[in-house]
């Protein structure tokens, strides 16, 4: 499966960012999870769940829990807890007419940090870890496709309070990323469009 489609080529290619978006693929993307994305996901109380129903309209929902209530389980599979909820079913619902799933784990703190996991998720009301989940009804298991951090520049610290120094504002230069100047990346870095 291509990380890219034709959509995204097509944007990439106006904003000249294609030899970016290869580089970016190229040092950063994974199938497997990593020790240190199975300890930023052990951190998290929270992520986004993006589902999609059987026609392809997308849902996102925010999932919380206690540290530790999203495991990687192994390289290739990553488990989280349903608990009681509104009784909608939005997002297992579309799992079960469309396995296609995305997670967001983001640390909205002084050094801010995103990984994005889309795979394929399954849901199960008898799943053996399920004694494990204080207060769980379901078990979602999700097999990762994709598995990439993402820029955290525009990323608030909310603990403190303050707003990310790259968040664009009027009359004011934008601040760039340091990562845009690392040898692996600055060779292909466009220039920033007006």
């Amino acid at each position: 499966m291509s990380f890219y489609h034709d959509g995204q080529r097509a944007i990439q290619d106006r904003f000249l960012s294609r030899a970016l978006a290869d580089r970016l693929e190229q040092v950063t993307h994974r199938t497997g999870f990593t020790e240190g994305d199975r300890e930023f996901i052990a951190a998290a109380s929270f992520f986004f769940l993006a589902t999609a129903d059987e026609e392809g309209r997308p849902d996102c929902s925010y999932k919380g829990g206690l540290p530790g209530f999203v495991r990687v389980v192994a390289p290739d599979l990553i488990v989280f807890p349903d608990y009681d909820g509104n009784g909608m079913f939005r997002s297992l619902g579309n799992i079960q007419v469309n396995p296609a799933v995305g997670l967001l784990f983001i640390a909205m703190s002084e050094q801010p940090k995103r990984l994005r996991v889309n795979g394929r998720a399954a849901v199960a009301f008898d799943d053996p870890m399920l004694s494990e989940f204080a207060g769980a009804q379901a078990v979602i298991r999700v097999t990762p496709q994709h598995i990439f951090p993402n820029c955290p520049r525009y990323i608030h610290d909310l603990g403190a309070g303050t707003e990310s120094i790259y968040a664009p504002r009027a009359g004011t230069r934008p601040t760039e990323p340091a990562w845009k100047n690392f040898d692996v990346f600055k060779d292909v870095v466009p220039p920033r469009k007006a």
